[in-house]
């Protein structure tokens, strides 16, 4: 197909990836890459090509970049576990740096990174015991663990290459925070635990919305903020009705649309919960 784009996606084997691994490949002249060709099943990635970006030396890979159109960043040095210490998530954004400034050097449009939603996870305790009604991502990003922290480190870094006064010129970036990308969270909660319930389905997003999530904010023409800097800061979740992180300016930036919602895609699961917080096993 004439005019693709050439799309890097760097953690092209890990599981996150693997989600919209397909959609891409189909859209682009993809060039995945990662530290490892296996999948966390032991299947091959066809086409990957090795390189460790965590690398300081980024000649060194230098050249599975040039020509890019856009990076999708989800390489990640680690598990990704709230516990893992500091200097694992130092080398994380170590390598968010190495992508930024590669992507800069090499002319690259626009990277799309893989953020989470624990850049703001200290607000969750807080909302699900009715302190908080909602998370917006223009909020200041709180965390209270190492893995959290990186992902803000990761966005705040993003926002300086964005702004472009350190580098010379602006490097338009988008954070997406991913939510819970599962189809298991909710059945994973003891019967009548409706908290457990309620993260699940607030956090919920679809391997297709995720997919459109990653490519509407690869091709949206705009994504300046109302201050003209080049960056955003989406939560990836579908369009659930027990939402509590906002996806209004996903909707308004780039247009995403959500086809699915938790309330729907778990509702039998919903009423077995419901019916044993009321004391009805069957």
């Amino acid at each position: 197909m004439p005019n693709r784009k050439k799309i890097v996606l760097t953690g092209a084997s890990g599981t996150i990836a693997g989600l919209v691994l397909p959609a891409l490949r189909e859209r682009y002249d993809l060039v995945p890459l990662d530290i490892r060709g296996e999948n966390r099943h032991g299947e091959k990635i066809p086409d990957i090509q090795i390189a460790d970006l965590s690398a300081d030396d980024r000649d060194a890979y230098r050249t599975h970049f040039a020509g890019a159109d856009a990076i999708v960043h989800m390489a990640f040095v680690g598990s990704p576990n709230p516990q893992q210490g500091f200097k694992p998530e130092l080398a994380n954004v170590a390598m968010a740096y190495n992508v930024y400034q590669t992507a800069l050097e090499e002319d690259i449009g626009r990277v799309v990174v893989a953020s989470s939603n624990h850049a703001a996870d200290y607000y969750e305790p807080l909302i699900l015991d009715g302190a908080y009604d909602t998370v917006d991502p223009d909020g200041r990003a709180l965390s209270d663990n190492y893995y959290g922290w990186a992902k803000e480190a990761y966005e705040h870094l993003g926002f300086v290459f964005a702004v472009g006064k350190v580098q010379g010129r602006p490097l338009p970036n988008v954070q997406i925070r991913i939510g819970g990308p599962r189809e298991t969270d909710v059945e994973r909660c003891a019967p009548g635990d409706l908290t457990c319930v309620r993260r699940a389905l607030g956090a919920y997003i679809s391997q297709r919305d995720l997919s459109q999530l990653v490519i509407k904010s690869i091709e949206a023409e705009d994504i300046r903020d109302e201050r003209g800097v080049p960056f955003q800061i989406f939560y990836g979740i579908s369009g659930n009705d027990h939402a509590f992180w906002s996806i209004v300016n996903a909707r308004k930036v780039i247009g995403y649309t959500p086809e699915d919602n938790s309330a729907i895609r778990f509702a039998d699961q919903i009423a077995a919960h419901m019916r044993a917080s009321q004391g009805d096993a069957s």
